[in-house]
């Protein structure tokens, strides 16, 4: 005896793949960091900075990732109707987000490349104008991460009243959280490569430049590490050690002292942002149970959208 329940997701998956503010914030965002990336590339190359190149070259790999974040959206939302998506179309923005750390940790391996090379062949520099450069630099990202945060807190004040009840289940949206993060990210290596500058200017650090160009690159590989983890665990539906597990375990326990009702399987994936399916087959004692009495139970956990409930009869 077998049940499915399906009235809960289509609310939920037009609620969740719609996200206009976010779009429009990381397509914004894209335009300018593309922007100031020429700058910097540009400024490095003509200033002779490696740490100043370094972090232009930082910001083209934030610029397509960036990039990357908002076709994610575009995508989403262009095929959100699409019956051909069993579950939405949100993993399209954690493709994104996937494809995007594996872009940066090749961006990493060439900055580190060409700051061991500058090591060995230095080469003088204009400090004053690649200051002012990396300095404006600086100032981009903290204005792509001020557009950036407000969508953020525009997508929560939108969606407020919905999770009020799930607060403690919040999940942040991928997609705009691995933006975010790039321009951090590129934010912290503005200011290596401004420090770096500084000391070769003031102290004749000529070491500095390349030493920082460096620890920048440590840095874009240290952000992509992370977001490959996060998204390839979406990817991979690895999702069984998230509390909603433990949650769906707890409920059919209620009923284990009763009639001896226990779970012989359970798989639980994440299909939206604040959206989970699971699978359940029970074996149980009672005459009476049925899928609809366990989903009832499981209503009171809101990310559980989409439920599958079979139960095996043990005489």
């Amino acid at each position: 005896m077998h049940g499915h329940d399906l009235s809960r997701w289509k609310h939920h998956h037009i609620f969740h793949e719609s996200n206009p503010v976010a779009e429009r914030g990381t397509r914004a965002v894209m335009w300018i960091t593309a922007i100031m990336m020429v700058v910097e590339i540009f400024a490095g190359w003509l200033f002779n900075s490696m740490a100043l190149l370094a972090d232009g070259w930082h910001m083209s790999s934030h610029a397509f990732a960036i990039g990357l974040s908002a076709f994610a959206y575009s995508a989403a939302r262009r095929y959100s109707n699409d019956p051909r998506f069993a579950f939405g179309t949100w993993k399209i923005e954690i493709l994104g987000g996937f494809a995007s750390a594996i872009f940066l940790l090749g961006v990493a391996a060439l900055m580190i490349f060409g700051s061991i090379e500058r090591m060995f062949s230095p080469q003088p520099i204009h400090y004053q104008e690649a200051i002012v450069v990396a300095v404006i630099g600086l100032a981009v990202n903290i204005v792509c991460a001020m557009i950036l945060g407000s969508a953020h807190h525009g997508q929560n004040h939108h969606h407020g009243e919905e999770h009020k009840e799930n607060i403690h289940h919040h999940h942040h949206d991928l997609n705009l959280k691995s933006a975010y993060m790039h321009v951090i990210a590129d934010a912290a290596t503005s200011v290596l490569a401004i420090l770096a500058l500084v000391g070769v200017w003031l102290f004749g650090w000529s070491w500095l430049d390349p030493v920082m160009g460096i620890v920048g690159a440590m840095l874009v590989a240290f952000w992509a590490k992370n977001l490959l983890i996060e998204t390839g665990k979406v990817l991979l539906d690895r999702e069984m050690d998230h509390p909603v597990v433990d949650e769906i375990r707890e409920v059919i326990a209620l009923t284990e002292n009763i009639d001896g009702t226990r779970i012989t399987d359970l798989h639980v994936w994440r299909v939206g942002k604040e959206a989970y399916a699971c699978d359940i087959s029970i074996v149980t004692q009672s005459e009476t149970l049925t899928p609809e009495q366990v989903r009832e139970q499981l209503r009171q956990h809101k990310e559980i959208v989409h439920t599958t409930i079979e139960i095996h009869r043990r005489r």
